[in-house]
Formats: C-alpha cells, sequence, structure tokens
C-alpha cells in the first residue's frame, strides 16, 4: 500500500513539474510581449505559442534522467540538479532551433527568459509542492536506524534537518543486547540486531540505516547481507570525521571486491583556484553595479549621522599570514578604543565576555546608525573592493587579528590561513554571533578541506538568507 502511495506522489510531482514549467514559459511570454514597450528596439513578437509544445518532453525526460524521480535528494542537492537541468535543457532546446533552422517561428529570447526563470523559479516551487508531498506521507519511506550511539543519533538529527529526503525515521536497533536504552530522540528502541528482520516486518520499514559505532568488518558484512533481502535500501555510515569527504569520490575495484574512497585537496588544484577567483570577481563586479546606488546613500548616512571617516579599514590577517586593510562602513564612534577601556574596566561580565568572543552584546561604541548596520551585515559590503584587490574571497574562513590567532587557532591555523579570508563563510551560515569560537574555527577548518565551487554558491544563498531572518545577528 505504501509502495504505490509513493507511486501517487511521483506521478502528482511530475505532473506539478510540468504545471511549473508551463507557468514560467507563460511569464516568459509575458515578459518577450512586454520588451518591446520598456525597450522600443526590441522588435515586436511575432512566434506562434503553439509551437513550444515540443519544449515539455526534452525539458521533463532531461529532469528524469537527472534521477528527480528516483533518487533521495538533500534540499541543495535538489537545486543543484534543478539548476543544472535548467542549464542543459535550454542548451539542448537553442541548439535543436540552430540545427534545425526554427528561429523563424520560435523566439530565442522566450527561451533565455525560459531559462533564467527556471533558475529562480523552477527549485522554490518544486521544493514546496514535494515538502506538502513529504507532509501528505506520499513521498516518505519508514527508516530504521541500526545503533543507538554517537553515531546514530548524528544519523537521526540529520535526517531531521533534511525533510527534502522523505525519510520517516520510526525507531531504533540495539547493536548489543546489553544496552538497555528504551527510547532514544522520543523513538522506540526495538530490540537487538538477532531479529531485526521481524522489526523491519512490523514497522513495514522499505530503509535502514547501520550507524552502529565501531562495527566489526565481518558483522558488517553478514549485517548488510541479511537487510539486503529484507529492505528496499540499506545506508552504511562510516566513521568519516574530520576527513574532507565533500566531493570525494568512491573508485571500485570489482575483481578485487573493495572500494577505496578518492579523498582530494581541491583548493591546491591551480584550476580550481582560478576558478574561485574568476567566480569572485565577476560575482563582486555584479553586486557592486547593482548596489552603487544603496551604496552611496549608506555611505553619504554614515557621514552625516557621527562625526568620522565613512569606511574604516582594519590591519587583519589573510592568505599566508598577510596583512591587510579589511574595509568596513565605519560602524562605532570616533573614540571607540577608549569606550572600551572604560567598560572593560568597570564591567566584569562584559570583560569576561570579550575575552570569551572577542565581541560584546551591548556594544558601547558602537553607533546608531552602525546598529542597524551589523543586523543586516551591510557594513561588510565594502569588502567586495578586498576582493577585487586580491585580499579576500566572497567565501571563506574568517579574518581576524594576529591575537585571536595565537589565541584560538592553535593547530588549525596553518590550514585556515592557507586560503583567503572570505566576506562570509561556514561558521556565518551555522548560527553567525550565536557560534562558539571553537565552532567557528572548525567549521573553518571544514571549509578548507571540503571546498568546491558549489559549496560556496550554497552558503552565499544561505548568507542572504540569514541576513533577511537576521539569524545570529548581532
Amino acid at each position: 500500500m505504501l509502495l504505490s502511495r509513493q507511486r501517487i506522489g511521483v506521478i502528482i510531482l511530475f505532473l506539478a513539474d510540468v504545471v511549473i514549467l508551463f507557468l514560467i514559459l507563460l511569464l516568459a511570454l509575458i515578459i518577450r510581449n512586454l520588451l518591446p514597450l520598456v525597450v522600443p528596439a526590441f522588435p515586436a513578437f511575432s512566434g506562434n505559442s503553439a509551437n513550444l509544445w515540443w519544449f515539455f518532453p526534452i525539458w521533463m525526460a532531461i529532469i528524469a534522467y537527472e534521477g528527480a524521480y528516483t533518487k533521495k535528494l538533500t534540499l541543495w542537492d535538489e537545486v543543484k540538479m534543478l539548476w543544472k537541468t535548467t542549464f542543459f535543457a535550454t542548451i539542448s532546446i537553442l541548439t535543436i532551433i540552430s540545427l534545425g533552422q526554427l528561429s523563424h517561428s520560435v523566439s530565442r529570447t522566450v527561451i533565455l527568459l525560459l531559462g533564467l526563470l527556471s533558475l529562480m523559479v523552477f527549485p522554490p516551487a518544486r521544493i514546496a509542492i514535494k515538502r506538502l508531498l513529504v507532509r501528505s506521507g506520499l513521498l516518505t519511506s519508514n527508516v530504521l536506524i541500526l545503533g543507538t550511539g554517537e553515531t546514530a543519533s548524528r544519523v537521526f538529527s540529520a535526517l531531521q534537518r533534511e525533510p527534502n529526503l522523505g525519510y520517516q525515521v520510526v525507531g531504533f536497533i540495539k547493536a548489543a543486547p546489553t544496552e538497555n536504552r528504551k527510547y532514544v530522540h522520543g523513538l522506540k528502541v526495538y530490540g537487538y540486531l538477532n531479529n531485526v528482520e521481524r522489526y523491519v516486518r512490523n514497522c513495514d520499514v522499505q530503509n535502514t540505516v547501520i550507524a552502529i559505532d565501531g562495527i566489526a568488518k565481518k558483522d558488517l558484512s553478514q549485517l548488510v547481507d541479511r537487510l539486503q533481502h529484507a529492505t528496499r535500501s540499506v545506508l552504511y555510515i562510516p566513521d568519516f570525521s574530520g576527513m574532507a569527504v565533500m566531493g570525494a569520490e568512491l573508485v571500485h575495484f570489482f575483481q578485487d571486491q573493495f572500494l577505496a574512497v578518492e579523498i582530494k585537496n581541491n583548493l591546491a588544484r591551480p584550476i580550481n583556484q582560478f576558478a574561485k577567483r574568476a567566480f569572485d570577481h565577476v560575482v563582486s563586479l555584479i553586486v557592486l553595479i547593482l548596489l552603487s546606488i544603496p551604496l552611496l546613500v549608506l555611505a553619504i548616512t554614515v557621514k552625516v549621522s557621527s562625526p568620522g571617516p565613512v569606511i574604516f579599514s582594519h590591519g587583519r590577517i589573510g592568505k599566508q599570514g598577510r596583512r591587510f586593510p579589511c574595509y568596513k562602513f565605519r560602524t562605532m564612534y570616533k573614540d571607540a578604543e577608549e569606550r572600551l577601556k572604560k567598560i572593560l574596566s568597570s564591567d566584569p561580565n562584559a570583560r569576561s565576555e570579550w575575552e570569551r568572543s572577542w565581541k560584546l552584546k551591548d556594544d558601547p561604541r558602537i553607533t546608531r546608525i552602525g546598529k542597524l548596520l551589523r543586523k543586516t551585515s551591510l557594513d561588510e559590503l565594502p569588502q567586495l573592493f578586498n576582493v577585487l584587490k586580491g585580499d579576500m574571497s566572497l567565501v571563506g574562513p574568517r579574518p581576524v587579528v594576529k591575537e585571536e590567532i595565537d589565541l584560538h587557532y592553535k593547530n588549525s591555523a596553518a590550514l585556515c590561513f592557507s586560503v583567503l579570508p572570505g566576506i562570509t563563510g561556514l561558521w556565518q551560515v551555522s548560527g553567525r554571533s550565536d557560534t562558539s569560537y571553537e565552532q567557528r574555527v572548525s567549521l573553518d577548518s571544514w571549509y578548507v578541506r571540503n571546498w568546491n565551487l558549489w559549496l560556496d554558491i550554497v552558503i552565499i544563498l544561505k548568507t542572504v538568507t540569514a541576513v533577511f531572518k537576521k539569524e545570529g545577528a548581532r
């Protein structure tokens, strides 16, 4: 019964994708018809909308080929998949128009608008519909987690944070008969591994997750063999803590029946360094052009709000320990240092908070307009010029002063400062000011080890979301 419900869910999702694509195409046609009114030199649209029907099978075939209806994808993997399909579908349709000499009946401008609008509209629309189908139970599958230790607990938390996967955890299985826990995260611990097949049947489980700390190779092999006969799929969680697993590739040795995990140092490759710098420069230039008027307004506001310069520069440590002036809109009074010394000498709680995080919740140095700029992170926009100068990257470890390195970074310093510091980073989208310093260093280290260009894009998108939600802002 559950399998048929899942098939119904997939069919509904497919039909929803067709409707979304149709609405986006309709919007593209409307914009194309309005273009001559906005740009008189642009020719009037003379194409026939009925000639566009063949877009749909091509687009939907590419989406299906990428596993949109068969794979379990996390939120950001789904966004990546949809952007990829949009790119290839747009290129494919334009190629067909060119080779088939169809430009007289099909507008290439409509295709480009369709591709551009799909990048912006398709992912949020599809994900919203998919979430509704998951909540209704049409795209969910029951999951049993094998193990009750730390790994099992982390797996449960990870699955809870990714509703897009559609995994519904129904309970846990003990790895040893001596364990006496009856509940984990409020869910029942059903019993021991020797009866796992019975629990799979009783709980109507389609997927199992092996998350047993320190399981022996022989026991793992036997357990997987048993589960493959009882469930649709088995997910094994190896212990790769602290390793650069993002972007790791599997190497199959079929004849010898073993699997290797190739772990790469992506940022050590010149081609990746070039791609990151090119991405930084292009995006920074686009943002500066788009925000030129708002930046001018902010500069005037800072200037008239309190005495002092518009731009404040502070020496920070960059790549390979090189000092550079880090630009920000001035958010503090001219006598900021005197104000800081005064409160640190008179308030033990403030002194303790400063020593712990180098930040103050109620900072007397910050101007009224400065509080708004910091809360919205607008004070950091001048760092786009640091990016163009080559001092910083859009995404990277946090730029810090030398005292912070000596006090907090220790063994992580060489890794974190082997790359350019960033305007934003992994720690900013993982709690921002609510994150402890130790966690910041750990997150920055993880970023350097696991870098890829898609990770930068995700962090930038999550930064924009965090700023609008004011998550952890101070």
